[in-house]
């Protein structure tokens, strides 16, 4: 499974990293190559991670309730480089979040691919990537034996 790279972190003014430092070692755990980004990351850090990394994925996450205005041209950096990853966002993504499938709906919209309520976890995230990229277990399984 070498070469499935995905960038992680967290977007805009964020400073919770507990989750998506978590999700990498998950990630990682599960056979792909993984950059965090860490906290209060600019979207166009994520852009430039993605074209650094030849990144296959790009997931974002967001607790603080403001991941709309953080992500708002997040899809456009990455067409102004030339990058085309899947990407997923998860978390807290509205003040408040009202009704969780309305939240889904404006991220789909704004082109994210996977949308992640506040109480998915982290095998929901590995899942959906092995899925996306046709990855099966045991395939992960041995590719981590081998290294």
């Amino acid at each position: 499974m070498s070469g499935t790279s995905v960038v992680v972190g967290t977007i805009g003014s964020d400073a919770h990293v507990v989750g998506i430092t978590l999700l990498e070692h998950a990630l990682k755990e599960a056979g792909f190559e993984v950059r965090n980004l860490g906290a209060q990351t600019p979207k166009e850090a994520f852009a430039e991670a993605a074209v650094e990394t030849d990144a296959s994925a790009v997931l974002v996450s967001s607790l603080y309730g403001h991941a709309e205005q953080d992500c708002e041209g997040l899809h456009e950096a990455f067409a102004e480089r030339g990058a085309d990853p899947t990407t997923y966002i998860g978390g807290n993504l509205a003040v408040g979040q009202s009704e969780f499938e309305e939240v889904r709906r404006r991220f789909r919209e704004m082109g994210f691919d996977g949308v992640f309520s506040a109480d998915a976890d982290f095998e929901d995230v590995v899942e959906a990537l092995r899925a996306e990229f046709g990855i099966d277990e045991s395939a992960s399984q041995l590719a981590r034996a081998r290294s």
